[in-house]
Order: C-alpha cells, then sequence, then structure tokens
C-alpha cells in the first residue's frame, strides 16, 4: 500500500473516531453531499472560482451569484452541518474545486450543540490547513457566527468564538475575517427582528443583503 493511499485511510479513521466522540455520525449528510456532486456546473479550468461553503446560512443564500455577478460563485452549503463536518466532506465540498476563494460559514451549530469555542477552533484550524496543503494561494475567509432570534440566550459563546476565529484569521496570511455580527443588531443591541425567517434563525432577504455589504468587501 503505498504512502497515499495510508495517508488517506489514516484520515478516514481519524475522522471517524472524531465524530464519534463528538457524539455525530460522520456521514449523515452522506446524501445531501451527493446531490451537491451531481449538480452541473459550467466552469472553465481558467476561472477564478469563488466558493462558500458551511451551515444552512450558506444553502439558503440561493442567489448568492446573483449578488456577485462578476464572480464564478459555487455554493456548496449544506444541511445544519458544524466544523467537524464540513472538515469530514472537504475533499467534495471545497477541495474538488480548486477555488481561487473560499468563504467558510460554520460555528454557529456548533455553539448551538455545545461544542466549546477551544475545540471548534481545533477543527477550524485543521480545515484550513487540509485547504492549505492543497490550495496553499487561495484566499480564505471565516464568517462570523451571527447573531440570531432563536439563539440569542448563547451570545456570550458566540462572541467568545468570533473573537477567537477573529485572531486565528489575522494571523494567518491570505485569510480574514468577515464579521456579519453588528449590522445584524438593532439599535438596543439585540438582533433586528424583520431580517429573519419565522423560525427566527435563518435569514430573509434584507437579511442576506446585509451580509451582501460585508462580504462584497472581500471578494477577491
Amino acid at each position: 500500500m503505498n504512502k497515499i493511499k495510508i495517508h488517506t485511510l489514516l484520515s478516514g479513521i481519524l475522522l471517524s473516531i472524531s465524530s464519534l466522540l463528538w457524539g455525530q455520525n460522520a456521514g449523515r449528510f452522506q446524501g445531501e453531499v451527493d446531490a451537491l456532486n451531481q449538480l452541473e456546473r459550467h466552469f472553465s479550468p481558467d476561472d477564478r472560482i469563488c466558493l462558500f461553503t458551511g451551515s444552512s446560512s450558506i444553502r439558503m443564500w440561493k442567489d448568492v451569484q446573483a449578488y456577485f455577478p462578476e464572480k464564478k460563485v459555487v455554493n456548496t452549503g449544506f444541511g445544519g452541518s458544524t466544523m467537524s463536518d464540513l472538515l469530514y466532506y472537504a475533499d467534495d465540498l471545497i477541495l474538488k474545486y480548486k477555488p481561487a476563494q473560499v468563504f467558510i460559514y460554520e460555528g454557529d451549530n456548533d455553539i448551538a450543540g455545545k461544542i466549546r469555542a477551544g475545540r471548534i477552533m481545533k477543527t477550524t484550524r485543521e480545515l484550513i490547513e487540509k485547504i492549505r496543503g492543497q490550495l496553499p494561494e487561495a484566499d480564505i475567509v471565516l464568517i462570523s457566527p451571527k447573531p440570531s432570534l432563536a439563539r440569542w440566550s448563547m451570545q456570550k459563546k458566540y462572541l467568545r468564538l468570533n473573537r477567537k476565529m477573529a485572531r486565528y484569521a489575522g494571523h494567518e496570511p491570505n485569510m480574514a475575517f468577515a464579521s456579519v455580527w453588528n449590522i445584524m443588531l438593532d439599535e438596543t443591541g439585540a438582533p433586528r427582528k424583520d431580517i429573519f425567517l419565522e423560525d427566527g434563525l435563518h435569514m430573509n432577504k434584507t437579511g442576506y443583503d446585509l451580509w451582501a455589504g460585508v462580504i462584497g468587501g472581500f471578494i477577491k
């Protein structure tokens, strides 16, 4: 067995062990990921692909291409995923597209799932290292976990994670942190009620308009 096969096998074993320790089913999004892989995407080898990935706040941004029409945008957002899920599916959802720029939104469901910020950051670093291993020149942008009506009681945990993400991104080359936190708050410092769907968690068009205003400043 050659070194590449051994490395792939060991990576799969480690991810499975990590998934079990975290109480997650590593393959729980396989059907959704398979469906994303079957979508027809018409790009040439020379296209500079801008990839958005992460949990449902990305998955539900179905018209993200319309916000950045000058770019070749790929959206591989999936389910109620966590950072460890994205690490597990990184080959299919990130690396296969060889993007020039990657926007990552994870951490929201991690915090809601009672995963500590330190552990989330450990997985984040593993994901970034995996991306860097194959795409050393790619620009990577971490989008801050957002405030929401449904999860406002956990705001301190979200803010702690955001600070850690910002600090990490600030010390890494070709990496940035896009904060969507403050723009989603009203004059009292609470989440705006007009930017969410009925579930108080996912955003409507007004919410995505706010996101685009911030994220557009990071598009290259």
